[in-house]
C-alpha cells in the first residue's frame, strides 16, 4: 500500500508540478525536445555516412568540433540571461536549431556541415542552461522536485525518439534518414511553440540594501565556484561510462553476447523514469545534496570494479556483471542529477545566478568532449587496472567535492547574518 501511495503521489506531481501551469508546459516542451534528440542520436552517424558520404575520420572531427563548440553554449546563455528574459532566449535557441537542422539536410560539403552542426550543438547546450534557469525561477525552493520531473520527461522523450528512429533505420533508405533529421528539426518548432505559451518565470532575487556590502565577484573571478565546476567534470563521467565504456568493454574484453548492448540503455531509461522523483525527494536540501556527491563516487567506484572483474568471467556471468554495472552507473547518474544541479544553484549568489549557472553548465559539455577519449585512450587501454584507477580517482574527488561544497555552504550561512547586521 505504501508503494501504491508513493506512485500516486508521483503521478500527482506530474499533473501539478512545482511552478504550476507554465512548468507543466515546459515539461511537455522538454519531452518534445528530447524526442528529437533521440532521433538525432540514433540516426546522425548513419545519415552523415550514407547520405552526405563523409568518412569515419571526417565524422569524428565533425562531432568532436561540435562538442567543443557546445562548451561555449552554457556560459553564453548564462551571460545573455542576465540581460534578457529567459523565455524569448529559449525560443530563440529552439528556432536556431530548427534552422541549422534544416541546413544539415541541404548541405553536402564537409566544411559547411562542420559549421552548421557546431552551431546546432552550441544552441543545444544553451537551451539546456536556459531550461535550468527557467526551472530555478519558476519552481523556487521546490526546484529539486522539478528537476526530477524534467529528468523523467527527458528520458521518456529520448527513449521515444530512439524507438521512432529504429523504425526509420529499419527501412534503411536515404529518404528515411532524411525524414529522421527533419523530425528532429520539427521537434524544435513544436518545443518553441510550447515555450511561447508560457510566461516569463519570476523568482529573480534582487540584492537588497542589507546585502549590498557583500558583493559577488562574478563566476570567472570566484575561485570557490570555479573549483566546484572543475570538480563537477569527473562527477559527470557516468554519461561516458554508460554510452561508451560499457558497450566497448563488452565487445572488446568480455565474452558476453553483443545483443546485450541495447539493454544498457533500456535499464538506464526505465530506472531514471521510475526512480528519479523518489531519489530527488530524499536528497533535497544543501547537506543532502552534498552527501549525494560522495554517494556518486562510491557507486561509480563499485561500477568500475565490476567492469574490471568482468574480464575473467564466463559468458553469462560476464553478462550478469555488466548488467549490474549498468544498474550501478544509472544509480550514480540519479545521484549526480540531484547534487550537480542543486549545488550549482545553492553555491551561486542569488543576484548573479544566471551567469553562475551558465559557467556551471560547462562541466557537462567538457565531459562530453573529454570523457570518451579518456575512457577509450587511457582507461580501457590500461585494462582492468584502468577501471580500478578511474573508480578510485572519482571516489577520491567526490570526497573532496563534498568537503569543498560544505565549507562554502557554511561560509554562506555565516555571511547571511553578518550582512543582516551590517
Amino acid at each position: 500500500m505504501g508503494r501504491v501511495r508513493e506512485q500516486a503521489g508521483l503521478l500527482a506531481q506530474l499533473r501539478n508540478p512545482p511552478g504550476g501551469r507554465d512548468a507543466r508546459i515546459m515539461l511537455r516542451a522538454l519531452a518534445v525536445d528530447r524526442t528529437g534528440t533521440g532521433l538525432w542520436a540514433a540516426s546522425s552517424v548513419l545519415y552523415l555516412t550514407f547520405v552526405t558520404h563523409l568518412s569515419a575520420q571526417q565524422i569524428g572531427v565533425l562531432l568532436g568540433a561540435a562538442g567543443v563548440a557546445g562548451i561555449a553554449g552554457s556560459p553564453l546563455a548564462g551571460r545573455l540571461a542576465t540581460r534578457f528574459p529567459v523565455r524569448p532566449l529559449l525560443i530563440g535557441c529552439h528556432l536556431l536549431r530548427l534552422v541549422t537542422l534544416t541546413l544539415v539536410l541541404l548541405c553536402t560539403r564537409f566544411e559547411a556541415l562542420l559549421v552548421v552542426v557546431a552551431v546546432t550543438y552550441l544552441g543545444d547546450r544553451a537551451a539546456k542552461t536556459l531550461e535550468m534557469l527557467f526551472a530555478t525561477r519558476a519552481a523556487g525552493e521546490r526546484r529539486a522536485a522539478y528537476q526530477a520531473l524534467s529528468r523523467s520527461a527527458a528520458n521518456a522523450g529520448y527513449g521515444l525518439g530512439a524507438g521512432l528512429a529504429a523504425i526509420g533505420l529499419a527501412a534503411g533508405t536515404v529518404d528515411a534518414y532524411r525524414a529522421l533529421i527533419l523530425g528532429n528539426a520539427l521537434s524544435f518548432l513544436v518545443a518553441a511553440a510550447l515555450v511561447w505559451r508560457t510566461g516569463e518565470p519570476g523568482g529573480v532575487v534582487a540584492p537588497g540594501p542589507a546585502a549590498r556590502p557583500v558583493r559577488a565577484k562574478g563566476p570567472w573571478r570566484d575561485g570557490g565556484y570555479l573549483r566546484f565546476v572543475l570538480l563537477d567534470i569527473p562527477m559527470n563521467l557516468d554519461d561516458s561510462v554508460l554510452g561508451v565504456g560499457l558497450p566497448l568493454w563488452l565487445v572488446s574484453r568480455t565474452s558476453a553476447p553483443h545483443a546485450l548492448v541495447p539493454a544498457f540503455l533500456v535499464i538506464n531509461t526505465v530506472l531514471v523514469v521510475l526512480l528519479q522523483l523518489t531519489v530527488s525527494r530524499r536528497a533535497e536540501g544543501p547537506r543532502k545534496a552534498a552527501r549525494a556527491v560522495m554517494l556518486y563516487g562510491v557507486l561509480l567506484f563499485v561500477c568500475c570494479a565490476l567492469l574490471a572483474a568482468s574480464t575473467g568471467c564466463g559468458t553469462w556471468t560476464a553478462a550478469g556483471v555488466l548488467l549490474a554495472a549498468a544498474v550501478l552507473v544509472t544509480m550514480a547518474e540519479l545521484m549526480r542529477s540531484v547534487s550537480s544541479w542543486e549545488l550549482a544553484v545553492l553555491l551561486a549568489p542569488p543576484d548573479e545566478r544566471a551567469a553562475y549557472l551558465g559557467v556551471a553548465g560547462m562541466s557537462q559539455s567538457i565531459q562530453k568532449s573529454a570523457g570518451p577519449p579518456l575512457l577509450t585512450g587511457v582507461v580501457m587501454a590500461a585494462g582492468p587496472a584502468g577501471w580500478l584507477a578511474l573508480g578510485v580517482a572519482v571516489a577520491g574527488l567526490s570526497v573532496w567535492q563534498r568537503r569543498c561544497c560544505e565549507r562554502r555552504l557554511g561560509a554562506m550561512e555565516v555571511s547571511e547574518p553578518v550582512a543582516g547586521v551590517a
